[in-house]
């Protein structure tokens, strides 16, 4: 059976789609594993309320009751929300098993991304993608995010990597997989809090107009996915060497109680919320506001084009 057997589309977005009408894929880790309630309701909210103003319609993705869900809204989007706790953390690995069990997952990039090209959506914003763990050379955690951008043809706006991560190794995996990194409006790659990891993008576009264009493009060509960096607002970053003491913290902490694999990612943003007091969060929301804009504008910009 195909992806489509197990896929329920809101009516908003199916129609959207067949009306070659913009829409933005949205992922439903950061309600089920990055945020407590009520604050991931009120950042899922306001993340779509970004794409439809942008002039995109939202599909926020996730696995619910056994479903592949996309465009969840309304009473369904709180029930996520609230039962964050309970919620799997569904990668490419997790999904048949899931659904056979009727059970309930945020997605991840590389599931959003295998779900939003089964719906035929080719824009897909998050807040930073996984890579290439510190001390991978010993624990070989590398997220599945990479490969699947190398391999699905899905446009992810996000703001860089997460800084938890080896971000140099990561820009390495992703050359060696011939995935192309786009900066916008800016030369460097971001490192999710902050602007500036000290690495280039391979290539650079300041006009939404010429980075659709480039998305149709690869497209076309059938060479799989696009990741597209956008900086953290000015005004909304940290500063990148607090960040990264805090960083150095939380990961020694982490080794201390053995925490490891898929349960690193989120104890790390974890501890980073409260070492931070707080401002980790704000950074966050920020940031994932600013890719659903951009994403929206690409989006919009990609529907014209065809």
């Amino acid at each position: 059976m195909a992806f489509i057997d197990h896929m329920n589309i809101s009516e908003e977005v199916a129609d959207a789609i067949k009306d070659n009408s913009p829409v933005v894929a949205l992922e439903s880790t950061i309600i089920t594993h990055g945020m407590p309630f009520p604050q991931n309701l009120d950042i899922a909210l306001a993340v779509e309320a970004e794409v439809r103003n942008s002039g995109a319609v939202p599909a926020t993705i996730a696995i619910m009751d056994g479903v592949l869900e996309v465009g969840i809204s309304g009473d369904r989007l709180e029930e996520l929300s609230e039962r964050n706790e309970e919620a799997a953390k569904a990668s490419r690995r997790d999904v048949a098993s899931i659904l056979v069990k009727g059970g309930l997952a945020g997605t991840t990039v590389a599931t959003t991304m295998q779900i939003a090209k089964a719906a035929d959506i080719k824009i897909f914003a998050t807040g930073g993608i996984g890579g290439v763990h510190r001390g991978a050379e010993i624990s070989f955690d590398i997220s599945a995010d990479l490969a699947e951008l190398a391999r699905t043809p899905v446009a992810v706006v996000c703001a860089g990597a997460k800084s938890i991560l080896d971000i140099g190794k990561t820009l390495e995996v992703l050359e060696s997989n011939g995935v192309p990194v786009i900066g916008y409006g800016s030369d460097s790659f971001p490192a999710f809090f902050s602007r500036d990891s000290g690495y280039f993008v391979d290539h650079r576009f300041d006009d939404v107009n010429d980075i659709a264009l480039m998305i149709k493009t690869q497209n076309q060509l059938e060479m799989g996915g696009v990741l597209v960096a956008v900086p953290i607002p000015e005004t909304d970053a940290m500063d990148g060497k607090k960040i990264e003491e805090i960083i150095q913290m939380a990961l020694k902490e982490a080794n201390e109680k053995g925490i490891s694999r898929k349960d690193l990612t989120p104890y790390l943003l974890q501890k980073i919320f409260e070492l931070s007091k707080g401002e980790s969060l704000k950074a966050n929301g920020a940031l994932i506001r600013n890719n659903a804009a951009v994403a929206g504008k690409i989006a919009v910009a990609l529907c014209e084009l065809k």
